[in-house]
């Protein structure tokens, strides 16, 4: 947090648009900062990372496209699975997309941050 607020104070940064995104253990840190202070950010983008599905309320009103793939021979797909079905059920916005044939590979993070629907998605949602 220290760090954001570094950036806030010494940068223009317009806090209607704050977005949070991280992989593999970035993605896993992605879901903790959040629920840790969701009022910051319009919404997330965790790709490939795992969370505790018990706290899902802690992100109800957070904007989620979460990413993962399917054959993810480090982090197993169920860390995203559970947290998008505890999400759903809480009503929560979540949004997922799944890869097949990348594993745990940089080429998940490459072909989710060059999807330009994500950028058009992360424009949509302001405080």
């Amino acid at each position: 947090m220290a760090l954001v607020d570094e950036i806030i104070s010494n940068y223009p940064v317009d806090l209607d648009r704050v977005y949070l995104s991280g992989f593999s253990m970035g993605g896993n840190g992605t879901w903790d900062f959040a629920s840790r202070s969701p009022e910051l950010f319009s919404a997330i983008v965790p790709i490939s990372g795992w969370f505790e599905p018990d706290k899902a309320m802690l992100l109800k009103n957070v904007p989620i496209w979460a990413f993962h793939c399917v054959d993810d021979d480090v982090v197993h797909v169920s860390g995203t699975e559970n947290m998008v079905k505890a999400l759903t059920n809480i009503g929560g916005n979540i949004k997922v997309t799944y890869y097949s044939g990348l594993k745990h590979d940089h080429k998940v993070f490459h072909e989710t941050y060059n999807n330009a629907e994500l950028y058009t998605w992360l424009l949509t949602h302001k405080k």
